[in-house]
């Protein structure tokens, strides 16, 4: 989770003429790992198409997450001359990040070939190629072709990706540690209080390596069609890394009848000139006439926030409509202490009373966030914007997709595409309250991928549902620090990579304390239950960590489904310092499946208690149960004590684990599970 608010810094990025450089960078950093990692090279046999959800079948993880308009294909599963690396979930290497935790690497000349599984006239792509040497980035050509036939010449880059270091983070890799005075796992110590001064390999810590591009192909390709993606000869990039394709058929423009259109006030849809002042002509009259604004095909550029209340702006849909901004420094840090600014919609302010009536609909927000500065208010959407809805955006290159500011009520998020976020995907920052997020993607946030953070006031009587959350390079899917009566419902998150998990919830931050019920119902989760690197232990699938204070809300768990977790399913926990003063004293699992932990299903690290009904699992690693209680091993047992309800398959929660054996094991070696299958 941000603990403050928006970033982007003042780093400019670097052009291809440092392309060549970059590769002594790119082959010392990761490429030693990433080849260590692969499973060697595949021909270029003739491939059908193999559609994935979150790198899976789509029937393990149906009726979970949203329903997104493409098909996910992964570069792994396609034919390729190109070498797969991964699987690998160690923090810091490109498989990691990678959706599946798995990729294809490409060199010049080589390519990676996806059979289309239904009509599409659009893809996307993710992808990574290396950084510059001093950071900044660099551009690389990649060719895409249509059955043997040239289309286009995407140029990637690495502008928007390779974060280093400690938080809040840099760009440079060649930068000394941020914070010479607290611990690291690297060196098990603290450097700046070690002596002699412990040696750090630079680029520390690398990480957020992918970025995505969108390209529309100019006429509709038929499912069979082939579509290959190639480097092409001569490219300054040392490799190109692979993720995923994207495809889908996407509609004509949509022409919003009787809408203010923005051209006629001077808007540019070039992109060339500054389009901001003509925007908000527009919604002037729009406001007059009480008509809603209509921003046609194009690219407008807008580089500073435009504040909307009592308005609705209808695009021509999100692959058709751009507000794309660049980053503009501040002569002076303004008032809430940024430094910069760029492209955003915002509410007003919520001790100004706020924004309402507030409608955003089919564009894309395209922002030039690449370093995390707290501070600074560059989000796509913020402020404070109540009885509002945002739906069918496309959020891209900002620092937290959508950030919001309370005390404000009954805010609608819908249907929008989030990713490549230096933060959050989501934020409901205080007080925010009777509102729904629902069926949205997001894939490759620096942060919580979505969060309600009670900073204040508590959040209460909101719902996250069936959103899909992929690959989080920091932190958790979806995060809940504290407030009331809040649910979790119906969501699909996959490949947390460090510092989190798939599910959270945490008392934490200063948040306010948990109250009423606390809810997690019909969730997902995939390749889950991270090693945090700090306690260097295993998190669960789903974790539960008191640290201001005690977790001690009503806490449902009803029908999630863990499936190949890393290391446990489930983790209740505290830190050793107010291990005695805080608990989690009720948590109820039920309907609960667990497919493959690496370790156990449940790790207790706290006092507390828990339920467990109809909670099956099978291909466990470790003992069912890892009980270490509030770490005081009374002779009388556990500080945590389990209860079994009837109905716990597969044989984890056996008899002599009831209802408070210590079982603490800190570090148990990790099994690795089969894939998982059909229940």
């Amino acid at each position: 989770m941000s603990p403050s608010r928006s970033g982007r810094g003042a780093r400019g990025g670097r052009r291809a003429a440092l392309a060549i450089a970059a590769l002594a960078l790119s082959t010392s950093v990761l490429l030693d790992g990433v080849a260590a990692a692969g499973t060697g090279d595949r021909g270029p046999a003739a491939r059908g198409p193999v559609v994935t959800r979150a790198a899976l079948a789509p029937e393990l993880v149906a009726g979970r997450g949203a329903a997104v308009a493409f098909d996910e294909q992964e570069a792994e599963n396609a034919a390729t001359t190109g070498t797969v690396v991964g699987p690998d979930r160690t923090p810091y290497t490109l498989p990691s990040e990678a959706s599946g935790r798995s990729a294809v690497r490409l060199t010049a000349g080589q390519y990676v070939e996806f059979v289309l599984p239904r009509n599409a006239n659009a893809l996307t792509v993710r992808y990574s190629v290396p950084d510059a040497p001093g950071g900044g980035g660099i551009t690389a050509p990649l060719d895409v072709g249509v059955d043997g036939r040239h289309r286009a010449t995407m140029t990637l880059t690495s502008q928007y990706s390779w974060l280093y270091n400690q938080y809040p983070f840099t760009n440079d890799p060649r930068a000394d540690l941020l914070h010479p005075d607290w611990w690291i796992t690297e060196c098990a110590c603290v450097p700046a209080a070690t002596t002699p001064a412990p040696e750090i390999a630079k680029p520390f810590r690398p990480t957020h390596f992918y970025d995505e591009q969108r390209l529309l192909l100019g006429r509709t390709y038929r499912a069979g069609d082939r579509v290959r993606l190639t480097v092409p000869a001569g490219s300054p990039a040392a490799w190109t890394v692979i993720d995923l394709l994207d495809t889908e058929l996407v509609a004509p423009p949509h022409v919003e009848r009787g809408g203010v259109n923005v051209l006629a006030f001077g808007a540019d849809p070039t992109g060339r000139r500054d389009a901001a002042p003509a925007i908000e002509r527009a919604i002037a009259f729009a406001r007059r006439v009480d008509r809603p604004v209509y921003l046609p095909p194009g690219t407008f550029r807008v580089d500073r926030h435009i504040v909307v209340d009592d308005v609705t702006i209808v695009g021509a849909g999100n692959w058709h409509t751009v507000l794309k901004g660049r980053q503009v420094t501040l002569a002076e840090p303004a008032p809430d202490g940024s430094r910069h600014t760029g492209v955003g919609l915002y509410g007003r302010n919520a001790a100004e009373g706020g924004s309402h009536g507030v409608h955003l609909r089919g564009f894309a927000i395209e922002g030039d966030v690449r370093e995390r500065i707290d501070t600074d208010q560059v989000n796509a959407v913020g402020g404070a914007m109540s009885d509002s809805t945002i739906d069918g955006l496309y959020l891209h290159r900002t620092k937290v997709g959508l950030w919001f500011d309370g005390p404000m009520s009954n805010v609608r998020v819908t249907n929008n595409v989030i990713t490549d976020q230096i933060a959050d995907a989501l934020n409901f920052h205080t007080g925010v309250t009777d509102s729904l997020v629902d069926d949205n993607f997001v894939r490759n946030t620096g942060d919580d991928g979505l969060a309600m953070w009670s900073d204040t006031t508590a959040d209460a009587r909101n719902t996250f549902s069936r959103n899909t959350v992929q690959s989080p390079t920091l932190a958790n899917g979806i995060a809940i620090y504290g407030g009331e009566d809040n649910t979790v419902s119906g969501n699909l998150v996959a490949d947390p990579v460090r510092e989190g998990s798939g599910l959270h919830a945490g008392s934490r931050f200063g948040a306010e304390p948990f109250t009423g019920t606390l809810r997690f119902t019909d969730n997902t989760t995939v390749r889950a239950g991270t090693l945090d690197l700090n306690w260097r232990i295993g998190l669960g699938a789903i974790w539960f960590y008191a640290l201001d204070k005690s977790i001690d809300a009503d806490v449902r768990v009803t029908g999630d489904h863990y499936l190949d977790s890393t290391h446990n399913a489930i983790m209740l926990v505290s830190e050793y310092g107010v291990k005695d003063r805080v608990d989690v004293p009720a948590v109820h699992f039920k309907d609960v499946r667990v497919d493959g932990t690496g370790n156990s299903v449940l790790s207790a690290r706290v006092k507390g208690s828990a339920t467990f009904e109809n909670v099956d699992a099978r291909n466990v690693g470790a003992v069912g149960v890892n009980n270490c209680g509030s770490f005081n091993f009374p002779a009388t047992g556990s500080e945590f004590a389990l209860t079994d309800l009837g109905g716990n398959d597969g044989g984890w929660l056996a008899p002599w684990l009831l209802p408070n054996t210590i079982t603490c094991d800190d570090r148990p070696p990790v099994v690795a599970p089969p894939a998982p299958s059909r229940w």
